[in-house]
């Protein structure tokens, strides 16, 4: 199981996956991913009162990430909103894109607070996504007869081999993030001309990894319920001038009244292997322990100019200020975590001679 869904865990050898994701073109499986189509009159001005980013003013054909809040601005999950146009609906389609372990959970939320508004949540079946992920991602897509949307949260149609496919590209920090939704029908095919194209197949070990050396938290891992959308430092999410929405009156008064005291970061691990929920702590001159945070989620990167260990976790302010390795443990040994301030280069250039 992969983000509620079943997914193969690997597809090739470790080193070749990495590879792939870093320096090539990764194909992997986005069945983990659900959308829904948001119908009726007010479903702009509806989601727009749900999300912490813009709706309304979306332009054709993009998308943006948004955190779902409850009254208490406490982070409920996370979704993609997709506008869609050349549609024959006035203002053209509004879609959703939920992870499939937070589907019931964020569609239950949504549905509560549809009650005088002219709105329907209608979930979309017969299709399924792949991934494409990697620096040379837009190659494989033109070798394989498939447009690629220049810009990040974008996306386009195109008719290909009889199959209507819709591509979206979409946020990435390390390399170029694209999704395929395909017919189920088509998906065999598509797979295979991907393959053939030049993509490596890659499972969710990891695909995981690399999401976490990207820096990208994923909701129900890195993100939890009894966060504020602050302490996330995720500020591509939110949107401060688009009007009201649920939980927006705390988000407002974090912004104009002070900060919050912790903070997700980004994470670089010198020593064991560590586990989601482990303690870090920091010492003084004195060699006094004290609590800085915990981690997330770590995980190694088999790298051809030696492994690294990357992780997310969540940093207390003082601890941050002061700007000194913590420390954390793994069974009986210890290790010191450092915190990146710009993504990591993963020396691109070293780990592409793994293809040959």
């Amino acid at each position: 199981m992969y983000r509620g869904a079943l997914t193969p865990r690997e597809l090739d050898a470790p080193e070749r996956e990495t590879s792939a994701l870093a320096a090539g073109t990764a194909v992997h499986d986005l069945g983990w991913l659900r959308r829904v189509a948001v119908r009726g009159e007010d479903r702009f001005r509806w989601l727009s009162g749900m999300v912490t980013n813009m709706v309304n003013d979306m332009a054709a054909n993009t998308g943006a990430w948004n955190l779902v809040l409850n009254a208490q601005g406490r982070i409920q999950g996370d979704l993609y909103a997709w506008r869609e146009g050349d549609t024959a609906e006035p203002g053209g389609q509004l879609e959703l894109e939920i992870a499939a372990d937070q589907y019931e959970r964020l569609m239950a939320h949504l549905e509560h607070f549809i009650i005088m508004d002219d709105v329907e949540l209608v979930a979309l079946s017969g299709e399924t996504a792949l991934g494409l992920t990697g620096p040379t991602a837009m190659e494989v897509l033109d070798r394989a007869g498939l447009p690629a949307p220049a810009e990040p949260l974008t996306s386009t149609r195109v008719e290909w081999n009889g199959f209507d496919l819709r591509v979206t590209r979409g946020y990435g920090v390390l390399a170029s993030h694209y999704e395929i939704w395909a017919p189920l029908t088509g998906l065999q095919r598509l797979w295979k001309t991907l393959r053939t194209a030049g993509a490596t197949a890659v499972g969710s070990v990891r695909l995981e990894a690399f999401r976490i050396a990207e820096g990208i938290p994923a909701y129900g891992i890195d993100i939890a319920e009894r966060d504020l959308p602050q302490e996330t430092s995720q500020m591509r999410a939110m949107h401060f001038n688009k009007g009201c929405y649920l939980g927006q009156e705390i988000v407002e008064r974090i912004r104009s009244r002070g900060n919050v005291h912790r903070h997700l970061r980004a994470l670089e691990l010198t020593g064991p292997a560590a586990a989601g929920g482990s303690e870090l702590t920091l010492r003084d001159a004195a060699g006094n322990a004290a609590a800085a945070g915990h981690i997330t989620s770590a995980a190694e990167l088999k790298l051809a100019a030696g492994n690294r260990i990357f992780a997310l976790g969540m940093i207390r302010g003082e601890a941050e200020l002061r700007d000194l390795p913590l420390t954390y443990t793994a069974g009986t040994a210890t290790g010191t975590a450092r915190i990146l301030a710009a993504p990591p280069s993963l020396n691109a250039e070293r780990i592409g001679n793994l293809e040959s």
